[in-house]
C-alpha cells in the first residue's frame, strides 16, 4: 500500500480578503500554480513511495473548486477525495473530518504553507513533526529535543525561548491509526483549548504511549497567511527557478522591458512598461505605461498608467491612474 496525504483547507482565509472572497485561499495562483497545486507537487517530490489518495478537507467551496482539486491530485497519480470541515474546530478535528484516510502511511499538510528543501524524508520513522528555525519561537507553536533528537515536548507560543523549532504545519505518520485513535479520545472526552481541538493535545497523547517523532528541518518556509507574506512567497518561488523561463513565448510585448525573474502567463500584452522584478502575471491581462515590480497580477486584468510594488491584483481588475503631464522648473522637489 501506498502513502496518503490528507490536506486541511476549510478555513475562510479572512486575513487574505478580499482575494479570498471568491476563491479559497489555497487555489490563488503564486507564479502561475495554485498555492495547493506547489504543495502537493513539492511533497510529492519528497518520497519516494507512490501516493494512493489525496483527502482535501474543505469548506463549502461548490463544484468548480472541487473539481479542480480532484484534478491537481490526478496530476501526481493520486486519487482525489473530499471531505468537508463545517465549523472551525481546531487542527485535530478538521484533520478527523477525513478519518477514513487516517490509516498507514499518511502526510498531513495544512494547505497555507510552502517550503524549499531537497532532502527526501525517512518514512521508516514513527512520526516527523516539519519545523523551521525561527528568530521569535513566541510567536509559534514549536517542538523541544531531547538528547537523541527526538521530540520530547510540544509548547504553543512560548513566553521564555525554550526552543527556536517552530512546527510548520507539515507532519508525517508511520501509522495514522494510532493519530486517528488518539483524536477520537479528544472528541469523546470533548477535551478543547479555547473552544478546539489541538493537533499538539493528540500528539503528546501518542508519545506518551510510546510514538517516537523526528523532526525534518525545512531551509525555507514559506507562508501564505495574507498579502505581504504571499508577495514575498511569489519572490523567493520565482527565484527558486534559477533563471528557467517562465515567459510564455504568446507574450505580445511592445516597447517595454521585462527585468527577470518574472512569469508571465499565455494572453499577456505589455506596453510602454517596466515589468519585474519579482512579478507574476496571470494569463490574458493587459499592461498598459506601467511600472510594477515584486508583485502578483492575476488573470484577465487590465492595468493602465499604474506604478505599483509589494501588491496584489486579483482577477478581472481593471485598474487605471491618471496621466499627467508636467512642466517642472528647475530646483522644484514633489514628494508624496
Amino acid at each position: 500500500m501506498g502513502m496518503k496525504m490528507i490536506i486541511p483547507m476549510a478555513g475562510m482565509g479572512k486575513r487574505m480578503r478580499p482575494h479570498t472572497l471568491t476563491i479559497p485561499k489555497p487555489l490563488i495562483n503564486i507564479a502561475g500554480k495554485p498555492i495547493v497545486q506547489r504543495l502537493v507537487e513539492d511533497l510529492s517530490s519528497l518520497v519516494d513511495e507512490k501516493i494512493d489518495e489525496i483527502a482535501y478537507v474543505i469548506g463549502d467551496f461548490g463544484p468548480e473548486v472541487e473539481a479542480h482539486l480532484l484534478d491537481i491530485a490526478t496530476s501526481v497519480g493520486a486519487k482525489g477525495s473530499i471531505y468537508y470541515q463545517n465549523q472551525p474546530r481546531g487542527t485535530a478535528h478538521a484533520i478527523y473530518c477525513a478519518a477514513d484516510a487516517l490509516e498507514g502511511k499518511v502526510i498531513v499538510a495544512f494547505a497555507d504553507t510552502l517550503f524549499r528543501t531537497v532532502a527526501k524524508m525517512d518514512t521508516s520513522l514513527d512520526g516527523i513533526i516539519w519545523v523551521h528555525q525561527v528568530e521569535n519561537p513566541s510567536a509559534f507553536g514549536v517542538v523541544q529535543l531531547d538528547d537523541n533528537q527526538l521530540v520530547n515536548k510540544f509548547i504553543e507560543k512560548p513566553a521564555t525561548p525554550v526552543s527556536n523549532l517552530a512546527i510548520v504545519g507539515v507532519y508525517y505518520f508511520r501509522q495514522a491509526e494510532i493519530l486517528r485513535t488518539e483524536i477520537e479520545k479528544l472528541l469523546t472526552n470533548k477535551l478543547m483549548v479555547n473552544g478546539e481541538y489541538q493537533l499538539t493535545d493528540a500528539l503528546e497523547n501518542m508519545m506518551q504511549l510510546g510514538s517516537q517523532f523526528s523532526v525534518y528541518d525545512v531551509e525555507e518556509w514559506l507562508d501564505c497567511g495574507n498579502k505581504n507574506a504571499t508577495v514575498y512567497t511569489n519572490k523567493r518561488i520565482l527565484d527558486f527557478a534559477n533563471g528557467n523561463t517562465q515567459i510564455s513565448p504568446e507574450l505580445k510585448q511592445e516597447n517595454s522591458i521585462i527585468i527577470q525573474p518574472c512569469y508571465i502567463g499565455k494572453g499577456v500584452s505589455v506596453v510602454n512598461s517596466i515589468v519585474g522584478p519579482h512579478v507574476s502575471v496571470g494569463e490574458g491581462t493587459s499592461i498598459t505605461n506601467c511600472i510594477l515590480s515584486n508583485s502578483i497580477i492575476q488573470s484577465h486584468s487590465k492595468l493602465i498608467n499604474a506604478n505599483i510594488d509589494n501588491s496584489m491584483v486579483g482577477n478581472f481588475v481593471e485598474y487605471s491612474e491618471k496621466y499627467k503631464e508636467l512642466s517642472i522648473g528647475d530646483f522644484t522637489v514633489i514628494a508624496q
